[in-house]
Parts: C-alpha cells; structure tokens; sequence
C-alpha cells in the first residue's frame, strides 16, 4: 500500500506498508511515528446492530465507524511525521484494541524516513 492522495492531510507524504521505497534513497530513519483514535459506539447505532447480527451480514454502523477511525488515525501519524520532518513512511501499519465494552482504539503507526 503506497498512498500520495492530493486531497486529504496526508497529501504530499509517501506512505507504505513495505520496509523500502523502490526508486528512493532513505537518507534517514528518523523513528516511530503515530496516530491514535478512540471511538464509542453509538446506542442507537448499537441497537440497529444487534438486529443486523440476528440476520447475519455486514454492520454498516460499525463499518462506517471504523473506516472514520482508521482515517483520523492514519492522518494524525501523518501529522506526526511531518512535525519530525518526515519525507515518508515506511512499514505502516494499523492496530485495534479494546479500551472499554463499547469503545476501541485505532493506532496507525510506521517509521518516519527522510529521503535522499
């Protein structure tokens, strides 16, 4: 996964899941980078779930939720490469952890890189 999208926060920085960037130099590893998210769900949107879950098939409540924190997450590590003077990311990566009955944290982390 390689992202240079124009229209979001993230715009201009290089991400990726691999460990190098073909066609690029890292001049620097300049550490760990992240962003973190934590959502509650909603009781209405819980209720609506729960009959879903009787019927089988997607959550979209819960989808849309998480897709929303992925996203305020992976901007936020973003925002933290560029305050270290990032060029790139490399080895992002996402985790998920329950905090509470109802509420779970997005981290998107990787490894900030100055280019050559």
């Amino acid at each position: 996964m390689t992202s240079t999208s124009t229209s979001s926060p993230s715009a201009g920085m290089i991400v990726t899941t691999a460990e190098t960037l073909p066609g690029h130099t890292i001049g620097a590893t300049l550490g760990i980078v992240r962003g973190n998210t934590i959502r509650a769900r909603h009781v209405g949107a819980d209720i609506v779930a729960g009959l879903r879950n009787l019927v089988g098939g997607e959550v979209p409540e819960y989808t849309k939720l998480m897709a929303e924190a992925r996203e305020q997450a992976y901007d936020r590590m973003v925002a933290h490469a560029r305050t270290v003077g990032a060029d790139a990311i490399i080895a992002m990566r996402f985790s998920t952890s329950a905090i509470s009955q109802g509420a779970a944290e997005i981290l998107a982390y990787g490894t900030a890189v100055k280019l050559d």
